[in-house]
């Protein structure tokens, strides 16, 4: 056996079960799943995981498990995410929109329907940006702790502005330190950190922790979170985005851990397309009390007017 095959770090699975899918358009390889009856009344759900050092589609298992027995379901990963392309290139925003503009267009393509869908923290963002830019795709949006609503905001910067820093992502991928960097952010220990913070509490979910060590070890892991730490995937004109939304909008978030400033929300609350929720949980709801997040979105989707 060779030195680089005996450190070469185990095939990735997928994150969820289903048909394991990909397309292009441009983007390089973007792969998604999908599962669920293949007639259902019901619109396909699309789930769209957040953007951090080690995010995959398995962010969003407990929904795709769960919802996949009633009606369409599709995961996908992210570029530079999963087992889509994870090449060294600019991660921008406009990429990740449209990344998910072009996986969702395939589903209404394959379905004939508008499609609801839950985005996580950051992605919130591009699915924000992705309803706004193409309405009669979604017929719902669900954002769960979603980024952009802090007491620095509001975020109105020029259209398609980013809060990167050019400066401090050529800081991070200088290749003389950059593979090191990340791995040091990523090791067991400080993987298992960042999640407890994300949950406010040291019970986090096993099988996300195992995923997202084993997800930092594939080749270009470190390529889209470099943008993702230099600020460039946080788009500065987010404010004005949400508030162009049209559709229903589901706002939840929770209470413990590093993601519970949402001073911002007071600017959409009164809106008559938005519901704000919030749960006694920290940041990743839905892991901790499925059945409550599931019925509360039910009862969202049912307020929703038929077309």
């Amino acid at each position: 056996m060779t030195s680089s095959s005996a450190t070469a770090p185990p095939p990735l699975p997928q994150p969820v079960p289903g048909e394991r899918l990909e397309l292009d358009g441009g983007l390089g390889r973007v792969t998604y799943y999908t599962a669920g009856p293949a007639a259902s009344a019901s619109p396909p759900l699309l789930l769209i995981h957040s953007i951090n050092a080690a995010a995959s589609a398995y962010e969003m298992r407990p929904l795709y498990d769960y919802f996949r027995a009633e009606r369409p379901v599709v995961a996908l990963d992210l570029p530079g995410y999963g087992l889509s392309d994870r090449s060294a290139r600019a991660y921008t925003p406009r990429l990740m929109t449209d990344a998910v503009l072009a996986v969702a267009r395939e589903v209404q393509r394959r379905h004939g329907q508008a499609l609801d869908a839950i985005a996580l923290s950051t992605s919130c963002e591009f699915l924000a940006r992705a309803a706004a830019e193409a309405p009669g795709l979604f017929r719902s949006a669900a954002l769960v702790s979603p980024t952009g609503f802090n007491r620095r905001s509001p975020l109105e910067g020029p259209a398609g502005s980013t809060r990167g820093k050019s400066w401090l992502l050529g800081l991070l991928s200088f290749p003389a330190w950059g593979g090191g960097l990340f791995g040091l952010l990523t090791r067991p220990a400080v993987i298992r950190y960042f999640l407890e913070r994300t949950w406010g509490a040291k019970q986090i979910d096993e099988g996300l922790f195992e995923y997202c060590c084993l997800t930092t070890r594939q080749p270009g892991a470190a390529n889209a979170p470099f943008y993702f730490l230099s600020g460039n995937l946080f788009s500065a004109d987010i404010s004005r985005v949400y508030q162009s939304l049209q559709l229903p909008v589901w706002m939840t978030h929770g209470v413990r851990g590093d993601f519970v400033d949402y001073a911002y929300t007071k600017a959409v609350e009164g809106k008559p397309n938005w519901t704000v929720q919030v749960f006694q949980t920290g940041a990743l709801v839905y892991f901790e009390v499925l059945e409550e997040f599931v019925r509360n979105y039910r009862d969202f989707l049912a307020r929703i007017p038929p077309h």
